[in-house]
């Protein structure tokens, strides 16, 4: 085999290297780069126009737009809320029986549903169970989460799942169908039950989630508030005397929070963006120290703990935890552009991500799905965030929002037939996700507006725009290359050691950019290897995009990690403790499967 690259396989590599540049090096939304790609393999000649924006009509994208449209209507309607609910009742239970639940709970919905939202509807019955049952929340959050990802692995409906499908089309093989993964995924579900239940639980963490009076207490604690609250008085010559919060840009300027002000006996709590600064008020002052200082420049004093009224000494107004939810309008936003501002009786004074907590310049940060915000505000604010489809309220100490309960025995035969459709090959899957998408809208289980909001046009962007990345690794014979040099490597002994060896390659990708492109990249590779073995192209293509939800080593891997963070109060490497031990036995599991049942 020559070492010498043909141009158009210079030119794949190129726009790959550019590809991890472009998501590592700059701030652009994996979308907009999935379209850059999609426009460079176009201009290139790599693939003809007309084969570039095939990826929009293709049934990986007409399948995953009916499955976000019969998901959302299923937890519009209240179905997936009442088997939360019903979880509810389980309160009291031993810690091996609710982590048994909850990851076995986890697996069944993602058979249907969006790992993330599974997640997402199951996260304030987890929180709540954990605090009538005296577990510890961090030992529930972390298996359920992996329960999600497993569970993942054994439907057709995960989007890693539907593009390896695809690839086999488009190699003119037998795509994967409903019950293609079942079997295999059965095993690797069983395994990863046993693995959390005998050895996995006991490398969890142990932090505490009760709702008792110290709950403020232990949101200040974890948010780390305490070293960050400052009294600050404002004197006669300050720069911020006479002002406007917002025209004295103690925010813009130094990244600062005034949660409430006190003017002799009077408490001015939540101040509106336009409330003026008077001298000798003082201020509560949320931010690090070095902007402090630099407050102080401005006129002002600084009052010493020990001189500080006791009424004055905690934040008037108990904080409470709220998330970005899945599929929010939020997300991309700062805390300044969406509902979390004070000038709507809301403020947000920390935000927690991949386990550290922000409380300087923190309504200057884009908003991502999981991310927790401490947030202070009357109670009816409050709970019109719980209404608000764009946040999880973790703790569930507000009322969930209103759902169209009524329509739930209608989405759930909906959502029968489709399956019962595409399991028996009646007609094609992505037809029968269309109509179950349509017929949700006819019948009145979800609006018009619904049906829109519904789909992740982010992931239909992705897949689209990165699904021509693929025809062109195949197409420039880069996939037949490089899947030589692993059959070289790996094949000679036994065949399985090239199956090994391509999970372990996806896995490892899977925790830098994700599943969804870690399939279009992986994907065309391994099958290009099993061809040149004779091994079968689809158990390949099953193992890969199996490995494509194996993000357990880290909590960014997959998003569904990202929204169990701020609620377990896991660290980054709690993932990895008990992601390794996970990531080893699903391996073992799915090539055990694999043999059993495709021979390989």
């Amino acid at each position: 085999m020559t070492l010498l690259f043909t141009t158009p396989e210079l030119l794949v590599i190129g726009i790959i290297v550019g590809l991890f540049v472009l998501i590592f090096g700059t701030r652009l939304q994996i979308e907009i780069i999935a379209v850059i790609v999609l426009l460079s393999v176009t201009l290139t000649g790599l693939v003809s126009p007309e084969t570039a924006i095939s990826g929009f009509g293709s049934s990986v994208v007409l399948t995953l737009i009916g499955l976000f449209i019969i998901t959302f209507a299923l937890e519009r309607t209240g179905v997936v809320q009442w088997i939360a609910n019903q979880m509810n009742n389980v309160g009291g239970g031993s810690e091996l029986k609710l982590i048994t639940l909850f990851m076995v709970v986890g697996a069944l919905l993602s058979l249907i549903m969006n790992n993330v939202a599974a997640g997402a509807v199951l996260l304030p019955a987890a929180v709540r169970v954990a605090r009538e049952s005296d577990v510890p929340v961090s030992k529930l959050l972390m298996p359920m989460s992996f329960g999600t990802l497993v569970g993942g692995m054994a439907t057709y409906l995960t989007t890693a799942n539907i593009l390896m499908s695809e690839l086999l089309i488009a190699r003119d093989f037998q795509g994967l169908n409903m019950l293609d993964f079942l079997p295999v995924g059965g095993v690797v579900v069983m395994a990863g039950v046993l693995y959390m239940l005998l050895f996995g639980r006991h490398l969890l963490p142990t932090t505490d989630t009760d709702d008792n009076p110290n709950r403020q207490t232990d949101l200040e604690a974890m948010y780390s508030l305490r070293n960050v609250q400052w009294h600050i008085k404002v004197n006669t010559n300050s720069a911020l005397a006479h002002t406007s919060i917002k025209s004295s840009a103690i925010n813009a300027k130094l990244g600062l929070t005034i949660a409430a002000i006190w003017r002799k006996s009077q408490t001015i709590t939540i101040p509106k963006s336009d409330q003026i600064i008077l001298p000798d008020d003082e201020l509560l002052v949320i931010g690090q120290e070095d902007r402090i200082q630099q407050l102080l420049t401005w006129g002002n004093t600084l009052i010493k703990r020990e001189d500080i009224l006791p009424r004055r000494k905690e934040i008037p107004i108990e904080p409470i935890e709220i998330m970005i939810a899945p599929r929010s309008n939020a997300e991309g936003q700062t805390l300044s552009d969406v509902t979390l501002n004070r000038d709507l009786g809301l403020l947000a004074l920390a935000l927690w991500r991949d386990g550290h907590s922000f409380t300087t310049d923190v309504r200057k940060i884009p908003l991502e799905v999981g991310d927790a915000v401490l947030v202070i505000g009357e109670s009816d604010d409050i709970q019109a965030l719980a209404n608000h489809p764009d946040y999880i309220l973790p703790t569930g100490a507000y009322a969930n929002r209103a759902m169209n309960t009524a329509k739930a025995p209608l989405a759930v035969l909906i959502t029968a037939v489709v399956l019962s459709l595409g399991i028996f090959n009646i007609v094609s899957l992505p037809i029968a996700m269309l109509a179950g998408a349509v017929g949700m809208v006819v019948f009145g289980a979800i609006t018009m507006e619904q049906f829109y909001e519904a789909i992740s046009w982010r992931v239909i962007f992705l897949v689209a725009g990165m699904l021509p990345l693929s025809f062109a690794i195949t197409d420039s014979g880069l996939a037949e290359r490089v899947g030589g040099v692993f059959v070289s490597f790996l094949a000679e002994a036994n065949p399985i050691f090239l199956v090994a060896g391509m999970i372990i390659l996806t896995m490892l990708v899977v925790q830098i950019i994700g599943g969804q492109v870690s399939a279009l990249l992986v994907g065309p590779i391994a099958i290009n290897a099993a061809l040149q073995v004779g091994i079968d192209p689809r158990a390949m293509a099953i193992a890969v995009a199996m490995s494509c939800s194996m993000a357990f080593l880290t909590p960014i891997a997959h998003p569904v990690n990202i929204l169990m963070m701020g609620p377990g109060n896991y660290a980054f490497g709690d993932f990895t403790r008990v992601g390794i031990g996970m990531t080893i036995i699903t391996m073992i599991a799915m090539l055990v499967g694999l043999t059993l049942i495709w021979g390989i």
